[in-house]
């Protein structure tokens, strides 16, 4: 008979949604002796907490975990989806609005692509939007360099394997020839690295342009490149299946789009 869990959550767990530090950083905070319970330094982070233990993080006392929130981030094209980069290049937490409060991207956007990336304080939501079991569409512009016809695109349409790695199957579709350049809606349930320039590159195609424009049921829109909003509580937990834990939302009214701060 195996033993039922203690109650809580894990201690590192409950000092990253307090926004203090990501869950790795918590656990080197607990090793290095920061960190007490209920007035007791603690060492290893295989400990569970609840609402009424009192925690301190350099003896300052641990805010109230923020309620889960998620943002809507019209990357361009440049800059690093990373915290941060070994060439030193700008990532997109480097450009962000200066009141922004600290957030972890879902999934990524490689530097030359640009459009919806979807950011969010709450681990657990970033790994429920990158399941591959929740399958959510992924849809993407794409600009191809070449002349390519519908029929171009039909091994996407059946699904690829590359180097061993199976691409499934996507939608694919031929919008329109542009000069040297054609353009092609691409949609998908994967995010795998790099996966519609590979997959273009199969069939002798280069992209140079792409744009995801959504995400699930979030939309890119008209959020103009470097602007963040965010998404209503309401619509987080409708399309998220979430349980209104008492947090208080914010009015119902559009919220506001926020500037990428200029250097």
């Amino acid at each position: 008979m195996s033993q039922k869990p203690p109650p809580g959550d894990r201690i590192a767990k409950v000092i990253a949604r307090a926004g203090v530090a990501s869950r790795r950083e918590a656990e080197r905070m607990i090793e290095a002796g920061r960190v007490t319970v209920n007035g007791v330094k603690i060492d290893r982070a295989a400990l569970n907490v609840t609402d009424k233990d009192r925690i301190a993080v350099d003896g300052k006392p641990l805010n109230a975990p923020e309620p889960p929130r998620l943002w809507l981030y019209h990357k361009p094209a440049g800059l690093v989806t990373s915290a941060r980069d070994e060439q030193g290049r700008e990532t997109i937490f480097d450009a962000l609005p200066d009141d922004m409060p600290r957030v972890i991207s879902v999934g990524r956007l490689d530097i030359s692509s640009e459009g919806l990336l979807l950011l969010t304080n709450d681990g657990g939501i970033k790994r429920r939007l990158e399941l591959p079991s929740t399958g959510w569409l992924r849809k993407y512009r794409v600009r191809v360099k070449g002349r390519p016809t519908d029929d171009t695109f039909a091994p996407l349409r059946k699904g690829l394997t590359l180097d061993g790695e199976r691409f499934q199957p996507m939608t694919v579709t031929l919008d329109r020839q542009t000069g040297a350049n054609a353009w092609a809606t691409v949609s998908l349930r994967e995010g795998k690295n790099r996966e519609v320039r590979r997959a273009m590159e199969a069939v002798g195609l280069v992209v140079n342009r792409l744009i995801r424009v959504s995400y699930g049921p979030f939309q890119l829109a008209q959020l103009k490149p470097g602007a963040v909003e965010e998404v209503r509580p309401r619509v987080l937990r409708d399309q998220l299946g979430m349980e209104d834990k008492g947090a208080k939302p914010k009015a119902d009214r559009p919220a506001p789009q926020r500037k990428r701060r200029t250097t």
